[in-house]
């Protein structure tokens, strides 16, 4: 397998702000809260990327654990984010995205304390969700297609 790989999703706008989001042979339903104009039928999209993020902490310390002899009984990220809503709304000035964002690690373990934090400073180091949004990543529009609209018959 290559070092670099390419991972594709897919976003479909539906009716109203519900979005039908794919990637290979999985299928998520992101919408946004009634308080925002949505139906409330799945996370919204900032929602998301925080269970994303936790999500991808998660399968590191899995994947990782054993390398720093700590065995996970149970492993919880709990992540909380703040947005100032103006900027998304054109209210004001501020950044529409996360200003902050703070997580805990819940970690069930015999493990020893030093290995256990040793450890958490790998996993944390090695998160690519987490990387991606402490770091700069180079975000670009790729183009723009404009299909006919569908006459109706």
């Amino acid at each position: 397998m290559a070092a670099v790989q390419t991972f594709k999703a897919t976003a479909h706008l539906q009716n109203g702000v519900q979005v039908k989001a794919t990637s290979r042979q999985f299928e998520l339903i992101i919408d946004e809260p009634k308080s925002l104009g949505g139906t409330d039928t799945g996370m919204n999209p900032v929602e998301a990327l925080l269970a994303s993020l936790g999500a991808c902490q998660s399968i590191v310390a899995r994947i990782y654990a054993p390398k720093f002899g700590v065995k996970l009984n149970d492993f919880r990220v709990e992540v909380e984010g703040d947005i100032d809503l103006d900027g998304f709304f054109d209210k004001s000035d501020v950044r529409p995205g996360y200003s902050d964002i703070r997580y805990t690690f819940h970690i069930q373990t015999d493990s020893p304390k030093e290995k256990v934090e040793e450890f958490v400073q790998f996993l944390e180091s090695k998160c690519p969700v987490g990387d991606t949004i402490a770091k700069p990543v180079n975000l670009k529009l790729e183009s723009i297609v404009i299909e006919p609209a569908l006459s109706a018959q």
